[in-house]
Formats: structure tokens, sequence, C-alpha cells
């Protein structure tokens, strides 16, 4: 979760709320919460890999688990693309950036492939280089003039809720590590809401002091606190957004070919993809086809626009979720964050509101096809 996310959410955040993007802070911490307390008590009951698309399976039924799935491979392989790319910004030259995050992508991929234990060691070096950074940064900005003048914009603030909630986005992909940690049932529970309470009080320091630093000029800057620190420790900022952005890379990896491991052992992607390494213990075939589709996609394609779509395709995962966690009781949290995630879904920009609308019913008609094709198929090659 504290990623790259922190490096450049807040702009857009500004741009639609102003000084109210803090109060879109909050609501964004509120639900992510409510969501996270859902995913804890569903990986706690289901410790599996796939996350929600096993509790919707398992808990509403088979077409919502996909949906689930569907939405988190497709809005999740995109930001890993957006990821990639934003760590080939910071550190290549124009000509060089979708070589440079490509070259990012493959080498995270093969660090994925020989087991989670070195994952997650990168994982913890890279967050703790950004908090570093962080930390630095907010003594910096602390000690330099504050601005005035910053509006506030009460209309904006579910928009810039919506678009602060990405940078959120990553509890989830602890939950469908669910067999490939110890103690799961208890591990998981613990896990989520700490990792999400860490982030939000770095987040809430880090926009408190670009709204008193910056001012007006929050909204209009692609990289505010590398703006907001004293000119000598930009560079420092850039290579620490760089970092983060490797971090985040690294998660959504990691993260999406789980969920792709999981929806092809159950015959909804292909089934190769469902093999696990004798040695490594990992699912090789998805992470080498995670790998090799975002390598794909970041020499091919501009995804900054793909950043409001995959935000749509997370509340939409979100939202079947807390769904799903309605069923288990204990349900004024599911609901909460059910309906928090539809709000901020909606309130997203018009196209990515659009986007996703038509890749989920995309996903819709290909369950339906491959599910008439499993019914067609002769009785030997069903499952």
């Amino acid at each position: 979760m504290i990623g790259a996310g922190v490096f450049a959410a807040f702009a857009p955040a500004a741009r639609a709320a102003g000084a109210g993007l803090l109060v879109g802070l909050v609501l964004a911490g509120l639900v992510a919460y409510c969501n996270a307390s859902s995913s804890a008590r569903l990986a706690a009951m289901y410790p599996s890999s796939g996350g929600t698309y096993v509790y919707g399976r398992e808990r509403l039924g088979e077409f919502w688990g996909y949906l689930a799935g569907w939405g988190f491979v497709v809005g999740k392989t995109a930001s890993c693309a957006a990821m990639a790319l934003t760590v080939a910004a910071y550190v290549a030259p124009p000509g060089w950036q979708p070589v440079v995050a490509a070259g990012a992508v493959l080498a995270l991929t093969a660090l994925n492939y020989f087991g989670v234990q070195r994952s997650a060691w990168l994982a913890r070096v890279l967050v703790a280089v950004t908090l570093v950074v962080l930390a630095a940064s907010a003594t910096a900005m602390s000690t330099q003039p504050f601005a005035s003048g910053i509006s506030f914009d009460g209309k904006g603030i579910l928009q810039s809720a919506g678009l602060l909630f990405f940078a959120f986005a990553g509890y989830a992909r602890i939950a469908t590590l669910g067999e490939e940690v110890r103690d799961p049932a208890r591990t998981i529970p613990r896990a989520i809401p700490i990792a999400l309470g860490i982030t939000f009080v770095v987040y809430a320091a880090v926009g408190v002091l670009l709204v008193l630093r910056l001012g007006p000029a929050l909204a209009s800057t692609s990289d505010p606190i590398a703006q907001a620190v004293p000119g000598w420790m930009a560079p420092v900022v850039r290579a620490g957004a760089a970092l983060a952005a490797l971090g985040s890379l690294l998660a959504l990896i990691l993260g999406v070919s789980r969920t792709t491991f999981a929806m092809a052992r159950d015959g909804r992607l292909p089934r190769a993809l469902a093999a696990v390494h004798p040695r490594f213990k990992v699912p090789h075939h998805a992470e080498l086809a995670v790998g090799v589709v975002v390598a794909i996609l970041v020499t091919t394609t501009d995804l900054r626009g793909a950043i409001g779509f995959s935000s749509f395709a997370v509340l939409t995962y979100y939202a079947i979720a807390n769904a799903s966690a309605f069923t288990l009781g204990a349900r004024v949290i599911p609901v909460a964050g059910l309906v928090g995630c539809v709000l901020l879904a909606f309130s997203l920009p018009l196209p990515s509101v659009i986007a996703g609308c038509v890749v989920l019913a995309l996903g819709a008609v290909a369950y339906w096809v491959s599910g008439n094709r499993r019914r067609g198929a002769p009785p030997s090659s069903r499952t």
C-alpha cells in the first residue's frame, strides 16, 4: 500500500476537491477499513489463494466469485503496467522508458518465480526505503514556508476519495497469499488492519503537509512531494518514488498471478495456468503469463487513462468482498463497506465508469460462454 500512490495520488485529488481532499482521505480510509475487516474475516475462514474470487464463490455463488476475480485480474494487470511505467518515468529518458518498464516487470516476475519468501524480503526493503524518504520529506516540508489560498470544494470530496482509495489498495493481496503463509487464520486477520492503520497515518501526515506547503499549486503538479521539498532533496524523492513504484509492482504481480492461478484451477481460465512449481511451490505458469502480458502492455500501450478504470474494478472487487462478509453476520461493517464502494466507484470520472462497466459486462459474457462450453463438453472432460 505504501508505494507509488503516495507520491502521485494527492494532486488529482486536490484537483477534484482542493483542501477537501483531506476529508476524502478520511472517507477513503474508512471504506478501506470496512473492506479490510471484511477481507480479514473471510480470509480466516477461507485461507486459499484467490482472495475475493474464492469468498464470492463460496458465499454468493460461482458467478460473483468469477466477477470479482475477473475485475481483479483485468484491473490489476492495468495497474501493473502503470506502476512499471511510473518506475521508468523516474529513472529513464523518454525513449528508453518502455524498455526499462518491461525490464522491471520481467525482473520482478523472475524474483517471484523463486518463491514468496524472496518477494516478501524485497518488499520489506522497498517499504523501509520508502518510509525513510517520506519521513525525510515530511521533515523538510515542515521547515519550508507554508502556502495559503487553497480552496475547499465539497462537491468533489467523493471523487477525491475514489482517487485516493486507489493509493490504499493492497491489503487484499495479503489475503491472496493464503496458501503460502504460516497459520493464515491467525496471521492474515492481524496483518491486514495493522498494514492499513500504518498506511493511513503515513498518508494523513503527508496529505496535511502537502496542502499546507503547496496550497493551490498542489492541484497542478505531477510530482507534489518532489515540488514540496527543498530543491536539493528533489532527486532523492524521485528515487524514492521509483523504488516505491517497484514495491507496488512487486505486490501487484504477486496478487494478480495468485488470482489467475485460482481461476485457472477452477477452469475459468486455461488450466495450464494452475501449475505449481514442484520445488519453489509457486504458481509459476500464472507468474510467467502475467509478467509477459504486462511486459507487452508497457511496450505497446499508454496506460495513463487505465488508472481510473483500475480503481473502478478494484472497488467492484471489494464490493463483492463486503457482500460476501455480509453473509457471515455482524453486518454493519460489510454494509458500510458495500455502500462506500458503490459511491466511490460511481463518483470516478465518467469515462472510467463507462470503461469499467463495459469490461465487467464482457467478463459476464465470457462467464456465460465458458459455462455453456463446459456444460456441452463430454463427461470425461468435465471437472
